[in-house]
């Protein structure tokens, strides 16, 4: 097998990676549900996976990681929580994937720039599903409640986001193991 033939393969592997790790990191929060909707520990596999994998992995993983999670472990809770964050997350895996590898150089400009774009259209999606699944009944998802879940809750995991990916990508590519365009890399290494 060839590198090209061999490529799907390695997406595929680092998808499912990034799946696990999406299922395993929220352990770290403690399961306490506060601590998860500050740091928002599922976001950062899928905003990697978009970014190394590109868009239809990160799309799939972001979709299936919080319903694989609410199945296996209970958490987040399936309706609404988890079928307003498959949405949410597919959306980020999708614009930060689609964004990154249709930009004239992946640097970390282009991280940047794709990453604050996916979480915006990720959260905006979120709201538009909290506000669809909770209709306008007593239960209706007000501005506030976007307002408070979107952004408020989030800083920390925001921060937390755009100081982490950003960082691991140019360490992937330092190492070689990830490219950014334009840039010098050692022979033979990359995704």
């Amino acid at each position: 097998m060839n590198a090209k033939e061999n490529k799907p393969v390695v997406k595929l592997t680092l998808s499912a990676m990034f799946l696990a790790i999406g299922l395993v990191l929220p352990f770290f929060t403690g399961q306490i549900p506060q601590i998860g909707n500050m740091l928002l520990p599922m976001h950062i596999p899928v905003l990697l996976c978009g970014l190394i994998c590109g868009w239809q992995w990160g799309l799939g993983v972001g979709f299936i990681l919080p319903l694989l999670r609410s199945m296996l472990f209970t958490t987040p809770k399936l309706y609404p929580t988890a079928v307003a964050m498959a949405f949410e997350l597919a959306v980020y895996g999708l614009v930060i994937g689609l964004l990154y590898w249709k930009s004239r150089r992946q640097n970390i400009a282009a991280v940047y720039c794709s990453m604050i774009i996916a979480m915006v259209a990720g959260r905006v999606v979120w709201g538009v599903v909290q506000v669809i699944l909770l209709g306008a009944g007593e239960n209706a998802f007000t501005w506030q409640a976007f307002m408070a879940g979107a952004l408020l809750k989030a800083i920390p995991g925001i921060i937390l986001q755009l100081v982490l990916i950003p960082s691991i990508m140019v360490v992937l590519n330092r190492t070689g193991l990830v490219k950014f365009s334009g840039e010098k890399q050692p022979a033979g290494k990359g995704v």
